[in-house]
């Protein structure tokens, strides 16, 4: 199934999209509550309605799991090659913020401050069920099914945050888009490889240009391993996003910073449109606006270290 949450008539429901046409479910019924919901109402072409993110995530952990993303943007954000040995051990990521999600087709607003934004192509595994030291065996059960994650990154904010050495923070705060619809997991089995990875491809587009093209199955870790780990101690609810982290090959405008040792292509700006496609998901095309300037803040101040 394809569970869109969308807004049409001034009202907001879920529902099931088919051939072009989305199916509202009963009032009150989420894509969380599925299979429980019954198809009600008359079907609405996809044109009239607006897309919202899927689900409202309880929280957003955001890996790292393409070796070729971490070579390249390593490049570009820290201005040194390689990977680092520690990314082989475990599975790294960030909480990112579960307020900022936007739609399918929903403008998006260069963060303030930012004049290097990027796009991050990313499919993101959604939780159905709660779950606390999984095997990945036992985490295959626990995904609801999956979406397209676009973590926007304001890159100079970044490479600035990153030498605090904690974050990134304010380079990825302003918006991430989780969209167009949540694709049941069993619907997506057919393109699981030997190795239990995904064969999905990946494609990404700024105003009709493809910039980058990759296969999900690249990923160095499932994503029952992901879910696995991000259990590990703690548990995972229904409605988290654990997304795969940004892919290779053109995933990302950092990358190609990273690799083509200048900024080409260069940082998104107002009017860009940018289109990113995986294979038995679909398509989400924001448009990038203005944002708001930043408003003064002060740095830090030298207090005298008194004591009580």
């Amino acid at each position: 199934m394809r569970i869109a949450t969308f807004t049409h008539q001034g009202r907001t429901r879920s529902g099931l999209v088919e051939d072009g046409m989305v199916r509202p479910l009963a009032e009150n019924t989420g894509p969380l509550d599925i299979p429980g919901g019954v198809r009600t109402g008359e079907p609405i072409p996809l044109a009239e309605v607006r897309l919202l993110p899927p689900v409202q995530p309880a929280s957003v952990r955001d890996f790292v799991s393409f070796e070729e993303h971490v070579e390249g943007v390593r490049r570009s954000v820290e201005g040194r090659g390689g990977v680092p040995d520690a990314w082989y051990d475990a599975p790294a990521f960030y909480f990112t913020n579960p307020h900022a999600m936007i739609g399918a087709h929903d403008d998006v607003p260069v963060p303030p401050g930012c004049h290097a934004f990027d796009f991050e192509l990313e499919v993101a595994a959604v939780i159905g069920e709660e779950g606390a030291d999984l095997t990945p065996e036992q985490a295959r059960d626990h995904i609801l099914g999956y979406t397209i994650f676009n973590d926007w990154s304001a890159r100079d904010l970044q490479s600035r945050e990153m030498r605090v050495g904690l974050g990134p923070a304010k380079a990825k705060d302003t918006a991430a888009t989780l969209g167009p619809w949540l694709v049941t997991a069993d619907e997506l089995e057919p393109y699981r490889d030997a190795d239990g990875f995904l064969r999905l491809a990946l494609s990404a587009r700024v105003n009709g240009t493809e910039l980058g093209r990759d296969l999900l199955s690249n990923m160095s870790w499932t994503f029952e391993e992901l879910v696995a780990y991000a259990s590990r101690g703690t548990r995972v609810r229904p409605g988290d996003v654990l997304a795969s982290g940004t892919c290779g090959n053109g995933g990302c405008l950092a990358e190609l910073w990273g690799l083509h040792g200048k900024q080409d292509p260069p940082p998104l700006r107002p009017g860009d449109v940018v289109e990113l496609t995986v294979e038995g998901i679909g398509t989400i095309r924001n448009t990038v606006v203005e944002g708001p300037a930043p408003l003064p803040l002060p740095r830090a101040r030298r207090r005298p270290r008194h004591r009580p």
